[in-house]
């Protein structure tokens, strides 16, 4: 059995979990490593110490979510926290209550933490600002979602030991994507060299990003890459009165064929990365859009299956490394 790590001076520094900005390279080490700890834990189907017990933990997810909010779920229930997960389709939001007074009436039930999605990009930090309990990211707008980067960047240490001078090319709809994000800022921080790869149209702002280099093909962007991450594009973040948004009613199956031609990661298209290069998606998967699905299957180059494996102990970590800060 592992030990478990502690942390630096035993206590994270970062109160809050709202993006990858929040931790300081020490708290991501600690997370990565505490990550690995529980993730044997998982892999040997022990039960893990129950480090919450007698803390609250509030799930509300003003979007839709699958493995985000199961993960979260599970890492509370696996270490002793009592979880509550919000029905928001069933909630008073729906009468016209705000999201923030709902939000306000979860944190006073004793709530310690409160793990929140929503699609505008400000709210945690509204309600970072007032609510008494630590607030945590499942993912924000288009900008944020730091959680997915720490799991992303956890598979990718159990791969390949370090990301530390790997190639990671980011490939799809990067201008409405918080994974993308999190994960090419993290990733840095971490030693990889980050691409982002895909049509100008799905590209971020030009004043954005400015130090990860950008490729409009395949060819420039999977060379000499380690790893291709799959991002599937995201339709329903397109503005409906501009050009993407009419595009997103006329894409059709043949210009998704023509997607899947210019841009989709298959066997055929990863051999322009380096040989053995693994892949990647954060998933849901657009099969035979973004990605082939033979490829996204194949259980020697696919990492996919293990980034869902890695969200329940990363989202362990971070419950456990927010609420016992200095215990």
């Amino acid at each position: 059995m592992s030990i478990r790590p502690t942390g630096p001076d035993n206590a994270m520094a970062a109160k809050r979990l709202i993006s990858v900005d929040d931790l300081t390279d020490a708290d991501i080490d600690y997370i990565l490593d505490l990550t690995e700890h529980y993730a044997g834990y998982l892999r040997r189907s022990d039960p893990a110490p129950k480090r919450l017990a007698g803390k609250t933990q509030v799930n509300l997810f003003f979007e839709d979510s699958t493995r985000t909010n199961l993960s979260f779920e599970l890492a509370g229930k696996k270490l002793g926290a009592d979880v509550i997960n919000v029905p928001v389709a069933a909630s008073s939001v729906h009468k016209g209550e705000s999201q923030v007074d709902t939000a306000k009436t979860m944190a006073a039930m004793a709530a310690d933490v409160m793990v929140v999605r929503a699609k505008e990009d400000a709210l945690h930090y509204k309600l970072d600002d007032i609510l008494p309990c630590a607030v945590v990211n499942g993912g924000a707008g288009k900008k944020e979602h730091p959680t997915q980067a720490l799991l992303d960047a956890a598979a990718i240490r159990s791969e390949f030991g370090s990301l530390n001078g790997l190639v990671i090319a980011i490939c799809g709809d990067i201008r409405h994507s918080r994974v993308a994000g999190s994960d090419a800022r993290l990733f840095k921080r971490l030693g990889a060299d980050v691409r982002f790869v895909g049509p100008a149209h799905l590209m971020p702002d030009s004043d954005q990003f400015t130090d990860v280099p950008r490729a409009d093909s395949l060819k420039d962007g999977l060379d000499g890459a380690d790893i291709a991450m799959g991002l599937r594009v995201q339709f329903e973040r397109f503005p409906s009165d501009d050009d993407a948004g009419s595009m997103a009613a006329r894409f059709d199956e043949d210009q998704r064929r023509d997607y899947f031609e210019t841009f989709g990661l298959s066997h055929q298209t990863i051999k322009l990365a380096k040989p053995g290069a693994r892949i990647m998606h954060p998933g849901p998967m657009n099969r035979g859009v973004e990605i082939d699905g033979a490829l996204a299957d194949d259980k020697e180059l696919s990492l996919i299956l293990r980034q869902v494996f890695y969200g329940v102990p990363t989202r362990m970590a971070c419950l456990d490394a927010l609420l016992t800060r200095g215990e």
